[in-house]
């Protein structure tokens, strides 16, 4: 029983939303209209689960020793915000939106401020031209990346090369990746809705 009913609840739920996406009947559109009503509980869950989970990942660490001081903040803010907004609401000039601007924006725009760097390593390291497939992509890199400088501006040519380049080789190849993908994720879910693919309930096949 403790398999069962979430496969049952995977094949019905599975089932309900083939019947949404490929029928026209008539049931498949008040299924349409129904299945948003439940999707708020199923968020719900989630986020109280994502909560629950957040907390004892960190009082476990905490207890283990393991960047206390950094999960003591992480816990402390986690903590204070929520009540910041409920005592002094959420408004313009609010405790919370002065936290959120000057506290966490800031911290997000360190965080991907630091993907530039790894950007840069990425590209040093795949734009080597050591080969004919290397020099071609080296060369249509540089040419879409030109194309949004001033240098297209100067060089009318590089704006029009680039389009092409997005709009027949580059879209051809990211095609070609979301064919594979929706395949790869029709097969994943048809095999989770009958029940051959069992490892998300916690175990092997």
């Amino acid at each position: 029983m403790k398999k069962t009913l979430p496969l049952v609840v995977c094949f019905v739920s599975g089932a309900m939303m083939f019947i949404v996406y490929f029928l026209s009947h008539p049931i498949a559109e008040a299924i349409s209209l129904t299945i948003p009503l439940y999707w708020q509980i199923v968020f719900a869950f989630t986020l109280l689960i994502g909560v629950i989970g957040y907390v004892k990942n960190n009082v476990d660490s905490i207890s283990r020793g393991n960047d206390s001081l950094f999960r003591i903040v992480g816990l402390i803010g986690f903590a204070a915000m929520p009540l910041v907004a409920l005592i002094w609401g959420i408004g313009a000039e609010s405790p919370f939106m002065w936290i959120f601007e000057n506290v966490q924006a800031p911290m997000q725009a360190t965080v991907f401020s630091l993907l530039a760097f790894f950007v840069v390593s990425a590209s040093f390291r795949g734009f080597r031209a050591r080969s004919v497939p290397a020099t071609i992509l080296l060369v249509t890199a540089m040419i879409v990346l030109l194309s949004r400088t001033p240098l297209g501006d100067a060089f009318h040519w590089l704006p029009d090369w680039a389009d092409w380049i997005r709009n027949y080789p580059s879209m051809s190849a990211r095609r070609a990746i979301l064919v594979g993908i929706g395949l790869g994720s029709l097969t994943t879910s048809l095999r989770v809705i009958v029940g051959i693919e069992r490892t998300w309930l916690g175990g092997q096949r």
